[in-house]
């Protein structure tokens, strides 16, 4: 406790320098717990993914369909034990600018494959008896305010229907939550057979294949199988796991991975060079006080750990600090929906960020440490 307030005094002697430093650090764990939500946010809104589950899509890009037809042949595939299929809606309410991660489903298969997506068994059982009923995510019902029951002029930027509108009338049948607190409910699905026997084109197209095999251990044959059966047809299948499907679909966004890497790397060597600077020059400031300790029995190594306790101090006060603000900025972003609904500090990134401070407290500590360690305390007296 004694070094801690040494460590403390020595923090205290250039406030204005400590300050700055102090806020240095701020800045960037502010950025990197920011970045680092909004990463985790993009990975769930892309969707669920399990070890037992692969997506078949068109070989060309997922944003091509495949033959409906598609789906009966995949499941006479050995191993398949239970596959449901999906259709991009492109949904948006009232205006575009309240856009929509919708979905057109085979209710019955898709939630029963999907129990990441928590509902009342009888708001289930509605959504899937009818017809023309829409399953909706918490964020979406509490952003807009519905409720079970309430019809919805639910729209899409790409399915014109028969009569030539837009429109597409459905009724709040279900609500539901995530299964975990990393699951995205910032989306809803609709009956494929609705969505299809309305819209007027590409009818009996579907976008992707959602596959249920016993195992991960079966995955490689099974995709095999599935790519090979519809070898050289009109519409070729690239099947992967829904790990990889879901990866694919987030770098569409841009590789947010390497952005936060990227920008927490030039942070952290910029943080690294300026608090090890300054360090470096309040050592040299000390040099009196570090020869005086060293008379009084303080040892080598014991004034070392005062220095470093300083530069952690520093990495931990600046990068809390920043984790602590950012997690007022990501509740504040999770109002707006859409892909920050799902922005969350989870312990992950806590414990990450709990590590790169203590990280660049040592090594912003090192050197200055060092160069302590090293005083002559003769040599020292002269200087005075």
């Amino acid at each position: 406790m004694k070094d801690i307030a040494l460590s403390l005094a020595g923090l205290g002697r250039k406030k204005l320098r400590t300050g700055l430093l102090v806020f240095a650090v701020f800045i960037a764990f502010l950025i990197y717990a920011v970045l680092a939500a909004f990463s985790s946010a993009l990975t769930a809104a892309a969707g669920s993914s399990s070890g037992d589950r692969l997506t078949v899509s068109n070989k060309i890009n997922f944003t091509q369909s495949l033959p409906l037809a598609y789906v009966n042949r995949v499941s006479t595939i050995e191993g398949v034990r239970d596959l449901s299929y999906s259709m991009w809606f492109g949904g948006y309410f009232q205006e575009q600018r309240n856009f929509l991660i919708a979905f057109a489903v085979e209710p019955e298969s898709y939630t029963r494959i999907y129990k990441e997506y928590v509902a009342p068994p009888e708001q289930v059982k509605a959504f899937i008896e009818n017809r023309d009923s829409v399953m909706v995510g918490r964020a979406v019902a509490d952003r807009f305010g519905w409720k079970l029951g309430q019809q919805i002029p639910l729209s899409s930027n790409i399915w014109t229907r028969n009569d030539g509108t837009n429109v597409y009338p459905v009724i709040v049948r279900a609500i539901f939550d995530g299964a975990t607190a990393q699951t995205s409910t910032d989306l809803l699905f609709i009956p494929y057979e609705y969505f299809d026997e309305a819209r007027a084109f590409a009818n009996d197209q579907i976008g992707n294949i959602h596959v249920v095999t016993p195992g991960s251990e079966q995955n490689d044959r099974i995709i095999n199988e599935i790519d090979t059966l519809f070898a050289n047809s009109r519409a070729e299948t690239r099947t992967t796991t829904e790990e990889a499907f879901n990866a694919a679909f987030v770098d569409q966004q841009g590789n947010i991975g390497l952005i936060l890497l990227g920008v927490m790397g030039a942070a952290f060597v910029t943080i690294l060079l300026i608090v090890g600077n300054a360090m470096a020059g309040a050592i040299r400031e000390r040099t009196g006080e570090i020869a005086v300790m060293k008379t009084v029995g303080f040892t080598s190594s014991r004034i070392a750990g005062i220095v470093i306790g300083e530069t952690l101090l520093i990495a931990l006060i600046g990068g809390l600090l920043g984790v602590a603000i950012s997690w007022f900025l990501i509740s504040f972003a999770r109002s707006f929906g859409q892909f920050f609904g799902a922005m969350a500090l989870t312990p992950g990134i806590i414990l990450s960020a709990l590590g790169l401070m203590v990280l660049l407290g040592i090594l912003t500590g090192a050197i200055p440490a060092w160069n302590a360690m090293r005083v002559n305390v003769i040599t020292a007296f002269r200087r005075i």
